[in-house]
């Protein structure tokens, strides 16, 4: 593994946030000082960290976002249409219930991916009272 590429996996399982690309390589020009980093080692990377299962990438506002996938509790995302905010979230009735269709289905889940796309309090309370510009013309959010 070379060193840059070394760096990169460090900088992406040192901490427990959704990134873009973008972000990693803005953190990993802090880390390193302002030394360049290879824009296509990041992202080659990144597509073998999420071949390997390692990580999962979700498409929102038509840009990749990763997080990890391996190690980390199954859970599934709020994403707010107004500030683009993604919260986490585990419930047990969606787990019963993905279960279910799959035991009706004849179907073994390996995995699952539910993104459930709204607003949040504070950006319904803006969006609500008239404060928020683009509230008629959300962005969208894909899977």
């Amino acid at each position: 593994m070379t060193s840059q590429r070394r760096i990169i996996v460090t900088e992406v399982f040192s901490h427990h946030d959704h990134f873009d690309a973008e972000d990693l390589m803005e953190h990993l020009r802090e880390r390193m000082n302002s030394r360049e980093v290879s824009r296509p080692t990041v992202y080659r990377t990144l597509s073998e960290l999420v071949e390997a299962g390692l990580l999962k990438r979700m498409v929102i506002r038509d840009r990749y976002v990763y997080e990890h996938e391996y190690g980390y509790p199954e859970h599934d995302h709020l994403y707010c249409q107004g500030c683009h905010q993604l919260f986490e979230f585990r419930s047990e009735a969606l787990r019963h219930i993905r279960e279910s269709v799959a035991r009706e289905y004849d179907f073994e889940a390996v995995t699952h991916r539910m993104m459930i796309i709204g607003w949040c309090s504070q950006c319904r309370a803006k969006r609500d009272s008239g404060q928020m510009a683009d509230a008629n013309n959300p962005p969208r959010a894909q899977m």
